[in-house]
């Protein structure tokens, strides 16, 4: 048979599709921006079909209708990354919360810790050999495609061609929905004279010829407006957004000094606007693998001169990082930054930093802090952490004692805390 009959002999509606779950126990939601809108709001109009459906997700950039209030009868979200659209529903139990490194989680649906009844994934419509493309998304997104027993796929037309290891066969559809939808959107952050202070002091830790892992927000768009004096910068990272492009058009990201896929920028998903899309889309020097490559530390750590940029909640005078929780509120995930700060602690010349401004609640709290909050978790140890950098400088803390460790961090802490802080080292380092 021809690809493209067995195409047309698998579209139905999105509401037919949908009746196909009824009686599975879990299904994995496509990621990010790739999220399959049109799938998921077909699920929430026939939510009576269900009964506890579990929905595996990470970050959800969509509506996420199925974590409101009075929806628990019918679905239970499992995120593996709290994202803003989910974070109520978690913190309230109605939703739950699965703490990973983001480069295993292809490994809990292959070895059958979350089997996958059914994957929810958006592509491209299908090439000549009938091959669509994963586009925005490969992370677990096709991990999960692969490990399902049924594969529901929205083709939306406006879903950019991406390279790498980032392709599906219509073979591998179970059902097919076709759309033409605008695709989910990551406005820039704003900027503010902090982030600008951050971004400067991150560039001085960055040699020409680095390559670079970036988180989202405000910091690491500030970090890429800081370098544009430097040269031959590259990119293995599991994200990135429009400042990428920013760089590459000004010829400052070439990928050329790559030790790993030279020539090519290496990712797992992209957040941001159409002109991102547009930049990605049917252009083989940006190269979409699964998380448990691209995160993988091992395969970090072949790049040379490899620099890592996080960003946290808070951290302890002993250089403990907590980035994904308030106590016991949970706020986030941990996502990649632990694969990447251990990744890059293995690569030739690798620095990892965590990058935060000084204060939070409007200058109010300190996020340099004595103790982390009790019920905090510890993303990245004191053990692994590296480079801590906010408005007030860089604190490099390998190597150092923890009494060390502390008067390094207090030098980066805002001014109005530092006598406080001082004065609790004091007392914990006194002579008995």
């Amino acid at each position: 048979m021809m690809w493209q009959d067995d195409y047309r002999k698998k579209c139905v509606s999105a509401e037919a599709a949908i009746k196909k779950l009824q009686g599975m126990r879990r299904i994995v939601v496509g990621h990010a921006c790739s999220e399959p809108t049109t799938l998921i709001d077909a699920l929430i109009a026939q939510k009576t079909l269900f009964h506890a459906l579990e929905i595996v997700h990470m970050v959800a950039m969509g509506k996420s209708a199925y974590t409101e209030p009075g929806m628990e009868k019918y679905f239970r979200h499992n995120a593996l990354f709290v994202g803003g659209s989910t974070r109520a529903a978690v913190q309230a139990n109605r939703a739950d919360y699965t703490p990973c490194f983001f480069y295993e989680v292809p490994q809990l649906f292959r070895e059958g810790q979350l089997p996958v009844d059914a994957a929810l994934i958006q592509v491209s419509k299908p090439d000549d050999h009938g091959y669509c493309s994963f586009g925005l998304s490969n992370d677990y997104t096709k991990p999960a495609a692969e490990a399902a027993e049924v594969v529901i796929a929205e083709v939306n037309d406006q879903m950019p061609r991406t390279f790498g290891d980032n392709f599906i066969h219509v073979s591998e559809l179970d059902c097919i929905v076709e759309t033409s939808v605008p695709l989910l959107q990551m406005p820039r952050a704003a900027i503010g004279d902090a982030e600008r202070a951050i971004g400067g002091y991150c560039s001085e830790l960055i040699e020409n010829g680095s390559t670079l892992q970036l988180g989202i927000g405000g910091i690491p768009d500030a970090v890429l407006l800081s370098l544009t004096d430097k040269s031959g910068l590259g990119i293995h990272s599991e994200m990135f957004s429009d400042g990428v492009v920013d760089l590459y058009e000004a010829g400052v990201i070439t990928n050329q000094n790559k030790t790993l896929h030279k020539g090519q920028m290496v990712v797992t998903f992209v957040m941001g606007t159409d002109r991102l899309y547009r930049f990605i889309n049917d252009n083989p020097m940006v190269a979409f693998y699964p998380v448990d490559y691209v995160n993988h530390p091992a395969v970090i750590a072949k790049n040379h001169k490899m620099v890592s940029i996080n960003s946290c909640i808070e951290v302890d005078l002993m250089g403990q990082v907590s980035s994904e929780s308030i106590g016991y509120k949970q706020f986030s995930g941990t996502g990649g930054q632990v694969d990447y700060v251990r990744g890059t602690r293995m690569a030739k010349g690798g620095k990892s930093i965590i990058a935060m401004p000084s204060t939070a609640k409007r200058g109010t709290m300190s996020r340099i802090v004595p103790l982390l909050k009790e019920g905090s978790a510890v993303t990245t140890s004191r053990n692994d952490v590296h480079f801590i950098v906010t408005e007030y400088g860089i604190a490099d803390l390998r190597g150092k004692t923890l009494k060390a460790r502390a008067k390094a961090l207090i030098d980066i802490a805002h001014p109005r805390f530092r006598s406080e802080l001082a004065e609790m080292v004091e007392r914990r380092f006194k002579p008995q």
